[in-house]
């Protein structure tokens, strides 16, 4: 087993192209999360550059460009709003969430994530991408984010609208229309995300200077951020790592899958999951936001030419490269203009492929979606997950009941029952009204006992049958 998986320089043109161009996209979307999550635009440029320098080089899906995510921001942003006194502790989530990511890759689990419910996922992963959307209601018409989360965000929403600053609203639309508006062709050349950046910078500067914006940017390179954990606070950070980890390998193996599907090639999971949780490790030790493997970047990356891990480690290595250059620039860029690029990161996670179909969909997939994304974003995101992942295997456990009872047939006349043999035929007609036969094809679990039992208490005449004959022989 080679050390970097999936490394070879055949491809190193499109690799490093691919890398220029997922870094171009990565960007924006760095610093927009990292003044989501409450940390600082910075923190969200070094899990940019830590995790996606680390996962390629140490993960399993080797044309993969990971970084910090909307679902890893939202996890994120709760920690900070607690722990905003001692961020240590936030951090130290990251990286324990980043050790319990390495021990899934090495326990052999990572093949067994992706099998999660689709309904749970779709609920989770959509109530994610209303909260993004929602937090950001604040700060795309020039007001302060709200700290409590989701729930003083929506009562305060009325304010927000009835009172907008004038500056900030205006680059908040003019982002909203370029990341909405920008022709196919233009895109192409310039990604809609750093088309906002750049337009909505230059008009702050130049015609709106009264919008807030992002502030003192640090050039130079991150220290360490020690961890620690005291007895107050280590349910949470426990809770939260472990939201983390699960979240964190949830979305890079669903991304891993996009990517084998446009590269034809096969990830390995339990590796993606070590380098995963190699690089959120790493980046927790320095401060930056946790991350997963990004979609809209990899499939940047893999559409210009990126195969293997050289363009995820080049992506990054740019990436520091801004850090340390164009800080000064950074600091210019106003809030509303990353607000408005992250409305349309939380409107693209929403799943309206599910919710087009809602009406098609089998009732109980819907109950199990409906419930998951409203507990994520009114209640707790480990509670939501654990709620559908019980009413999914409930639910579950009842279709299947539904299933074998459909295989209990009841046998009392010849004439019933096309497929016995002439035999069986020839002894039923012998004794008419006198033998019961009860045949049971397939599996038989305790899901469909009681209504087994409570279809047999309804037969008539059991006082009349001598004989009864239970085959469970299919």
């Amino acid at each position: 087993m080679s050390l970097i998986h999936g490394l070879s320089f055949t491809h190193l043109r499109g690799d490093l192209y691919g890398g220029l161009v997922a870094a171009v996209v990565a960007l924006p979307l760095a610093l927009a999360f990292g003044v989501a999550s409450g940390a600082g635009a910075t923190a969200g440029l070094y899990g940019a550059i830590f995790v996606g320098l680390f996962a390629a080089l140490f993960g399993g899906t080797p044309a993969q460009v990971s970084g910090p995510t909307g679902p890893m921001t939202v996890v994120m942003a709760g920690l900070i709003a607690q722990f905003g006194q001692e961020p240590s502790l936030a951090f130290t989530a990251v990286i324990l969430g980043g050790g319990l990511q390495i021990l899934l890759g090495l326990s052999g689990v990572g093949q067994y994530i992706t099998l999660m419910p689709y309904p749970v996922i779709s609920g989770f992963m959509s109530g994610i991408g209303m909260i993004i959307i929602i937090l950001q209601a604040g700060p795309l018409v020039g007001h302060a984010a709200q700290s409590g989360g989701v729930l003083p965000t929506l009562v305060m929403l009325p304010s927000f609208v009835a009172h907008p600053m004038v500056d900030a609203l205006v680059l908040g639309l003019v982002s909203l229309a370029c990341v909405y508006g920008t022709p196919e062709r233009l895109g192409k050349i310039v990604p809609p995300p750093l088309l906002a950046l750049l337009a909505g910078t230059i008009l702050g500067v130049v015609a709106f200077p009264a919008a807030p914006v992002i502030g003192s940017i640090p050039t130079n390179f991150p220290l360490p951020v020690l961890p620690s954990l005291h007895l107050d606070a280590i349910k949470v950070v426990i809770g939260q790592a472990i939201v983390l980890a699960v979240l964190g390998s949830i979305d890079s193996l669903l991304t891993s899958l996009v990517c084998d599907n446009m590269t034809r090639t096969r990830h390995d999971s339990n590796r993606e999951l070590i380098g995963q949780g190699v690089g959120n490790a790493v980046a927790g030790f320095f401060g930056g936001l946790p991350g997963a493997g990004a979609t809209m970047r990899s499939v940047v990356n893999i559409r210009t030419g990126g195969r293997t891990p050289i363009s995820g480690s080049f992506h990054a290595l740019i990436l520091l490269a801004v850090l340390l250059g164009l800080g000064p620039l950074a600091e210019r860029i106003p809030l509303a203009v990353l607000a408005g690029i992250l409305v349309k990161v939380g409107v693209d996670i929403i799943d309206w492929r599910f919710l087009k179909h809602v009406v098609q969909a089998p009732r109980a997939d819907v109950t199990i979606m409906v419930v998951v994304c409203g507990m994520t974003v009114l209640a707790d995101l480990i509670m939501a997950v654990a709620v559908g992942l019980v009413l999914a295997s409930v639910l579950f456990v009842k279709r299947m009941a539904d299933l074998e009872l459909m295989n209990l047939r009841v046998i009392t006349d010849r004439t019933e029952e096309s497929s016995l043999t002439e035999e069986e035929a020839a002894v039923l007609g012998r004794h008419e009204g006198q033998i019961i036969l009860i045949h049971i094809d397939g599996p038989m679990s305790f899901g469909s006992a009681k209504d087994m039992v409570r279809r047999l208490e309804g037969v008539s005449r059991w006082s009349s049958f001598r004989v009864v004959v239970l085959d469970l022989s299919d």
